[in-house]
């Protein structure tokens, strides 16, 4: 999922858990926590591309400071972080943590990303 954002904004745990990823994916920063006390396998939360402000180990509190949105290329106009969620290897609506209070209505959908360069040294 993205979610508008401009380089620079803080970028906040959805929910509390472990730090079990940070750093560097095909040449976005990227962090991964692993949410406490979510069923085994666990599951994960992850947001790119991202500056971060935590290491691997590290404990983070429900809307931690986790880092920051990093610069782009975007294939939002105005700049996005992308929220994932995952269990094992199936990938989940990062939505369904949020509280039905919070949903204003409207499905997910996925954006075909055209025009953003593969980083250097992807292999892509």
């Amino acid at each position: 999922m993205d979610l508008a954002a401009r380089p620079g904004a803080a970028v906040r745990a959805a929910a509390a858990g472990r730090v079990v990823f940070a750093g560097t994916v095909a040449g976005r920063g990227v962090v991964s926590v692993e949410i406490a006390g979510s069923g085994d396998p666990p599951l994960r939360t992850t947001y790119e591309p991202v500056r971060a402000a935590v290491a691997k180990g590290d404990r983070v509190a429900a809307g931690q400071v986790v880092g920051s949105v990093a610069a782009g290329p975007f294939h939002c106009p105005a700049g996005c972080l992308h929220w994932g969620l995952r269990r094992a290897d199936r990938y989940l609506d990062p939505l369904s943590l949020l509280p039905p209070a919070m949903l204003r209505g409207g499905p997910s959908r996925l954006l075909p990303v055209f025009g953003i360069p593969e980083p250097e040294g992807s292999g892509g």
